[in-house]
């Protein structure tokens, strides 16, 4: 009785109704299959939709990199081992028991000669890269310097006998050849692109174990070490770690381009704590192509000495921005000497490119082909002039000949004396220079100059870097041999700091010091 009562209210309020039910039946009928489409769409789908919040994007941009495996798949194949022997001194061991005092009674009190000498073999491992499908390799000097035999190792395992095409100790780069035919090859990059920041892989053998790959970013360009005898540094620096094995590997970007060969590690440790060096694609081709092509590397030369803007040097040379790289001294019949650059001239550019610092000029320089002509935009006396020099050959042969020039000069100074300045303005003890003196501080050529004899405890010179055998050579772009030189050159320190060129072991330098 009560489920007939029910059914005829549900009915009568339907009649009354109609349009009302019809409205409420209709959007719970939408709200029921928007729900059941949207777990139907594809997982792709629902992303693109998601795509349209910008953090979405973000995340889904994250998790695109967040695997390396296709640009790895692309280069690990075209990164090899190279093992070396070289052979070693002999070692001369004493052989068993002959401080054994029955083993000497054996032979009456004498021992005949128990040395004996163990041939030595020292072997040492690193990595290289295969830039041409016929078996050319490149990779570091260290890695093959001295070496008797060299074996290639390809990833497959397959093992080649190596042939040095030729090395560049001044790159530390070297390529190698092995009789193979159809191997897969690393693209070289264009380095010069390469921001800092950008991701990049470190490819090779580290420590002995099988191919290994770490990941990092581009940390600086333009890195001069000095940890090597290397004079031709322009590398990348990475934190993707690099270890010992690594020489001569592969440094590429996420499109398996190849942009640098790993070289060098900063370390205290001898292991990696992120602060790697990498010899830039571009500087590599252009040595593995004169390799490859002539067996040895030619670069230009100027025969210049330089140093960097500071900002107290750019004061002293009436510079409006530090910038540009100072002549210090200038080799007698060079190429820059023939053009007529001066010592104390600021290098701002090269053929109409700005020169940052030295290390960027001596590359640029040493890129050019000897007998080439560059053009020197050069600040003189706060006045840009343009000059044309000729390039000649670069070799570290004309550059120690010219270093060790005898003097040919008379000794007109007298006997040696003390210059009284003990303190003074700078606080120093400065000497006449004489040919004796400057003979035994190593100084062949040079014949004028004061040589500082003694430095004292925390002056302006001191403070300054000044030591003992410097040999002043100006203050204030004035020539100093006496005393009263340096007073009156002194003079025109008024208010600022003084401007001083420095003889040290033959290669010149300016220095400011304050005066007191």
């Amino acid at each position: 009785m009560q489920e007939s009562n029910i059914k005829k209210e549900i009915v009568e309020i339907i009649r009354k109704n109609p349009l009302q039910i019809l409205g409420a039946a209709w959007i719970s009928f939408l709200v029921v299959a928007f729900m059941v489409v949207g777990f139907m769409l594809p997982h792709t789908s629902r992303n693109s939709v998601l795509a349209a919040d910008p953090a979405a994007d973000v995340n889904s941009s994250l998790a695109a990199r967040s695997s390396y495996a296709d640009t790895v798949d692309r280069v690990s194949p075209a990164v090899v081992t190279v093992r070396s022997e070289r052979k070693a001194a002999a070692r001369t061991e004493q052989m068993p028991f002959t401080d054994d005092p029955r083993f000497r009674e054996f032979f009456g009190g004498r021992l005949p000669n128990m040395q004996q000498q163990r041939p030595q073999t020292e072997r040492a491992m690193g990595s290289g890269v295969i830039v041409s499908a016929d078996g050319m390799i490149l990779t570091n000097n260290h890695v093959v310097e001295g070496a008797d035999k060299l074996k290639v190792e390809l990833p497959d395992r397959r093992t080649f006998d190596a042939k040095v095409v030729g090395t560049d100790k001044l790159s530390d780069l070297a390529v190698l050849k092995i009789e193979a035919g159809n191997l897969p090859v690393l693209t070289l990059g264009d380095s010069d692109k390469t921001r800092v920041g950008d991701v990049v892989l470190a490819v090779g053998y580290p420590l002995g174990l099988r191919q290994t790959v770490t990941s990092g970013i581009i940390s600086a360009k333009g890195r001069s070490t000095g940890l090597s005898d290397g004079s031709f540094e322009d590398f990348l620096q990475t934190d993707a770690p690099i270890n010992h094995g690594n020489s001569g590997g592969a440094l590429v970007n996420l499109n398996a381009e190849l942009i640098g060969i790993n070289s060098q590690i900063l370390s205290p440790s001898g292991g990696s704590i992120g602060i790697g060096f990498s010899i830039p694609s571009n500087m590599a081709k252009s040595v593995m192509d004169q390799l490859i092509k002539n067996g040895k590397v030619s670069r230009g030369m100027l025969g210049i000495g330089i140093q960097n803007v500071t900002s107290d040097l750019a004061q002293q040379f009436g510079l409006k921005d530090i910038r540009g790289v100072i002549i210090n001294s200038v080799r007698q019949g060079s190429p820059a000497d023939k053009a007529g650059v001066k010592q104390g001239d600021v290098v701002v550019a090269i053929n109409n490119v700005p020169v940052t610092d030295n290390n960027e000029l001596r590359n640029r320089v040493a890129q050019s082909a000897p007998g080439s002509q560059i053009n020197l935009t050069v600040l003189r006396d706060g006045k840009e002039q343009n000059l044309t020099a000729t390039l000649t050959e670069f070799s570290l042969e004309k550059v120690a000949a010219n270093n060790d020039d005898d003097d040919n000069g008379e000794d007109n100074s007298g006997t040696s004396r003390n210059v009284p300045n003990k303190g003074g303005a700078l606080g120093l003890s400065l000497q006449t220079l004489t040919l004796q003196i400057a003979s035994q501080l190593g100084l062949k050529g040079v014949t004028q100059g004061l040589v500082v004899a003694d430095v004292q405890d925390g002056s302006p010179a001191d403070d300054a870097g000044i030591a003992q055998g410097d040999v002043i050579q100006q203050i204030n772009r004035q020539t100093v041999n006496s005393l009263a030189d340096v007073k009156t050159a002194l003079a025109k320190s008024v208010g600022k700091p003084a401007l001083l060129l420095i003889n040290r072991q033959g290669q010149t330098v300016f220095v400011t010091v304050p005066t007191q």
